[in-house]
């Protein structure tokens, strides 16, 4: 099981993340990022890619 954290002081709620890990983040009703903290180990290559074009890098995993 993947550990995520989004620091959400960083985030701008761009919803890059979105694009390349949807199972594991969305944009709310208010274009308001939300996570899940947790993620199967099969979704790390999507988690990965979010990280990288996440443009505040506000986002990492947790060991």
């Amino acid at each position: 099981m993947l550990k995520i954290h989004v620091d959400m002081e960083k985030c701008q709620h761009y919803g890059q993340c979105v694009f390349e890990a949807p199972a594991v983040f969305h944009l709310n009703d208010e274009d308001k990022l939300e996570y899940a903290a947790t993620a199967d180990d099969s979704q790390r290559d999507d988690i990965q890619l979010a990280i990288e074009v996440c443009p505040m890098q506000a986002i990492k995993f947790v060991e």
